[in-house]
């Protein structure tokens, strides 16, 4: 007796939904519907596939490495890790207009940010601007948490310690006088980590919040000084410190640096010669990694990427052998209409 009610205090209801009676519908596959439905979805990937191969080749990229470890290249003097406060320059050329918006990157080889102990070496709540942290930062930033005189370093942690610090000045080379091309660095950060993520504590000024801590041992200056020619793009909110602040997951990676849209230069970079100034002082010989400048402008799509105008153009080529394929299957063995 009690096993019965057991067995009807469990039985579903008798609906239509819990009892599985709900109307249905199941198509039946056929080799009418199946090969015209492979030829259009090939040919909607080919056409697909055919547009972002275009796009993607009609994208400007120009790459200049700086690394230096070459005999002549002009920023070989300025590899060797004894030089202090070097400064290189490297001439290059453009035949013909590069379309603007020009997005002027940086990029490092063989540096790996994706590293699990070098991902969490920071301090979040710090870097939220929050006081407390400024004293006694997370455990999660050693060896970069304390110097050597036990003074708490902030920003705390590898990554930050590890911040690029090259800088970069473009020239235009007109009529043997160089014209300063202008380079914008607002906005060069992620929305949500400018807005959300990061914050600098509201004191002001704002040196004075950092009484009592140590900048990170490789830093040149303070964070609270890190863009003097515009105080409010200082502390954790510095756009290129925010920019680094967000890890790459692949070794080989480009961080943006600036944008061209200025002046005479909105419309992008005129054909003629132009001067990079590089005041070098990132190392990467030690870790065998390279550095470059790269120059690019965008489309709809985004950057250069021709790897998914390829990989359209397989699959939907993969489609049409396939539905000629099974066409050619179903004329050999295709089945009485009886059955």
């Amino acid at each position: 007796m009690v096993k019965n009610e057991n067995e009807s205090a469990n039985r579903p209801d008798n609906t239509a939904f819990t009892q599985q009676r709900l109307p249905a519908w199941q198509p039946m596959l056929s080799a009418g519907i199946v090969i015209p439905g492979f030829v259009l979805i090939g040919l909607a990937f080919i056409g697909i596939g055919v547009a972002l191969f275009i796009t993607s080749r009609s994208i400007q990229v120009l790459e200049l490495d700086y690394t230096g470890v070459e005999q002549d290249s002009p920023c070989f003097r300025c590899s060797d890790p004894d030089v202090r406060d070097c400064v290189c320059s490297i001439q290059f050329s453009i035949n013909r207009l590069f379309e603007g918006p020009v997005f002027f990157y940086y990029g490092l080889s063989n540096y790996y940010q994706n590293y699990r102990r070098y991902g969490v070496s920071r301090d979040d709540i710090q870097l939220y601007g929050d006081l407390s942290s400024f004293k006694e930062p997370s455990d999660q930033c050693e060896p970069y948490r304390y110097d050597r005189n036990n003074q708490p370093i902030v920003p705390c942690g590898s990554i930050a310690n590890s911040m690029f610090n090259d800088t970069f000045r473009l020239f235009q080379n007109v009529n043997g006088q160089q014209v300063v091309v202008p380079l914008d660095g607002k906005g060069i950060a992620w929305w949500t980590d400018y807005n959300i993520k990061f914050r600098n504590p509201s004191i002001t000024p704002l040196r004075n919040a950092f009484n009592g801590t140590v900048m990170p041992l490789f830093w040149p200056r303070p964070v609270y000084e890190l863009d003097p020619s515009d105080p409010a793009n200082n502390g954790f909110i510095n756009q290129d410190f925010l920019v680094w602040m967000r890890r790459a997951a692949l070794p080989d990676f480009r961080k943006l640096y600036r944008r061209i849209t200025e002046g005479n230069y909105a419309d992008g970079l005129p054909a003629g010669n132009y001067t990079l100034e590089i005041s070098y002082n990132y190392p990467v010989l030690s870790f065998d990694g390279r550095k470059k400048v790269v120059f690019s402008n965008v489309s709809w799509m985004g950057g250069k990427n021709e790897f998914l105008g390829i990989a359209y153009l397989v699959i939907g080529s993969l489609c049409v052998v396939m539905s000629a394929v099974m066409l050619i299957v179903y004329a050999k063995f295709k089945f009485p209409e009886e059955d």
